[in-house]
């Protein structure tokens, strides 16, 4: 058995005796080694080994690396030493009731019992309640202090979510951010499903990143099987992808013109935001992009005439997403109300692990579809995009040019002629024996991943999701500091997190 971390491939199958158990603390050196040399933390969780329960970490440099341990008693907290372990520790505390010693700020991550029967509740939470008990918020004190409470039940058609400001008259000195509210157990649930239910549950974890989840889960099914999709169904995965990109940029714009009070923009992008919706409707049905990713390739193929549509809704898009992107972009009073607004530091984003939009906003390169392609993305030319203020601003720019990006690489896959052999819904997949993959794509927020291990009898006893809303929820809490409380929507906008992407 090897003694440092083993470098892997994104999707791909290892087993797991190749993966290495290290003795806890060699476990500990290298990963605060390498996560001092820069290293970020793609995965790191707990999972049931007959009868113990092992830790597993996935980091990524410019590789991908994974390594195991058993978990120690009492177990010493990561996140004294590194931030970017403080959220992962939390969820396995209160998933299998492991208390991270002397973590800096132990609390819940979602309301649930734990995995574990018995287990003890280290949060002591009393689950008879189906209401969350009181939680203690962290506190500024002061004569002139006072807290804004924001939620979970909000005045506009918005998921639930709890934001904790401590002011000094108007200005933000911390807001503390509480999700979890919605909960559904989707992780437990995949350990249990009917195979066929697989990708039904995959697609449904966050809505507006249906294409996003849907491709991790079917290329880790497809590693583990020895299923190959073929290239055309590769094309339509990734034209699929990039209209998802597309559709969600574009309503970001108009949300955040809105927020200005700068209707026409507002007004022009939420139409065209639906134009584009209708073009994945075009493709498989749905304009969510539901239905259309299964294991083994795609269930809808693209006709001619389907292309032809395509194009020419492209054609007759462009000049009108360019117009627009112009009003908003080349308006001084908007300038005005993004630029310095909300700033993110790119040495924070880095403690963070911002990944995504709001990573590249703050000077930070990483992108999937760059470092770890799949797909069709080997063989197109990704941007690196950054920007250098980290502000409202630059998070704005980031989906102003992937916007543009975006419309060019699926006109340039839609206009040459796409064969595939569909797949059927409802299959039933033979997995490998104690194998393991990890699977990661560049979703429209960033970073997806998700990590399935199996038993001896290839049964899944892990299956572990990351929206990339895990890691940037915290960089929204950083861009509120030292800022004025009227700022917070434009900033929340500005980042547009997901509420059930983080709940599961």
């Amino acid at each position: 058995m090897s003694n440092a971390f083993l470098q892997i491939s994104n999707a791909q199958k290892v087993s797991r005796k190749e993966i290495p158990q290290l003795a806890f603390d060699e476990f500990r050196r290298q990963v605060f080694d390498m996560v001092i040399d820069g290293a970020k933390v793609v995965q790191y969780f707990v999972y049931p080994d007959k009868n113990r329960l092992k830790l597993l970490a996935v980091l990524r440099t410019d590789k991908l690396f994974v390594a195991g341990c058993d978990v120690p008693e009492p177990y010493p907290s990561f996140s004294r030493m590194c931030e970017p372990f403080h959220l992962f520790e939390r969820e396995m505390a209160e998933q299998y009731g492991i208390h991270p010693q002397g973590h800096p700020w132990l609390k819940m991550v979602r309301y649930h019992p734990n995995y574990t029967d018995g287990a003890a509740d280290v949060f002591g939470n009393d689950y008879t309640q189906e209401i969350p008990g009181n939680y203690k918020y962290y506190q500024v004190e002061g004569d002139e202090i006072h807290e804004v409470a924001v939620g979970p039940v909000h005045a506009g058609v918005i998921e639930p979510g709890h934001f904790r400001f401590n002011c000094i008259g108007e200005r933000v000195l911390h807001l503390e951010i509480q999700l979890g509210y919605q909960h559904r157990g989707i992780e437990k649930q995949l350990t249990e499903v009917p195979d066929k239910r697989l990708p039904i549950l995959g697609e449904n974890i966050a809505g507006d990143t249906t294409i996003g989840h849907s491709l991790c889960m079917a290329q880790n099914l497809e590693t583990l099987t020895a299923v190959k999709p073929d290239q055309g169904a590769r094309v339509i995965r990734t034209i699929a992808l990039e209209l998802e990109r597309l559709a969600n940029h574009i309503g970001d714009l108009g949300a955040l013109s809105g927020d200005v009070a700068f209707l026409p923009p507002a007004n022009y992008f939420g139409r065209i935001r639906g134009d584009f919706l209708n073009l994945s409707l075009l493709i498989c049905g749905n304009r969510f992009g539901k239905g259309l990713v299964r294991p083994g390739g795609v269930r809808f193929s693209l006709s001619n005439e389907i292309r032809r549509v395509l194009n020419d809704r492209l054609a007759e898009l462009r000049p009108e997403v360019t117009h627009v992107l112009e009003l908003l972009f080349n308006a001084a009073t908007v300038r005005a109300r993004f630029e310095g607004c909300g700033a993110v530091s790119h040495e924070d984003a880095e403690h963070l692990g911002l990944v995504g939009p709001a990573g590249r906003a703050s000077g930070m390169a990483y992108d999937v579809r760059r470092c770890f392609p799949t797909e069709h993305y080997p063989h197109i030319d990704i941007p690196k995009n950054k920007k250098a203020t980290g502000d409202v601003y630059a998070r704005a720019r980031v989906r102003y040019d992937e916007i543009h990006q975006s419309l060019q690489i699926i006109e340039s896959l839609a206009a040459i002629p796409i064969e595939t052999r569909c797949v059927s819904d409802g299959m039933a997949y033979d997995l490998p024996a104690s194998s393991f993959s990890v699977a990661l794509n560049e979703a429209w927020r960033g970073e997806v991943s998700h990590a399935v291990l199996t038993d001896e009898n290839g049964k899944i006893i892990r299956y572990k999701i990351k929206d990339p809303s895990f890691h940037n929820w915290n960089g929204l809490a950083m861009a509120l500091r030292d800022t004025g409380i009227s700022d917070f929507p434009l900033n929340n906008k500005s980042f547009n997190l997901s509420y059930c992407g983080f709940d599961l």
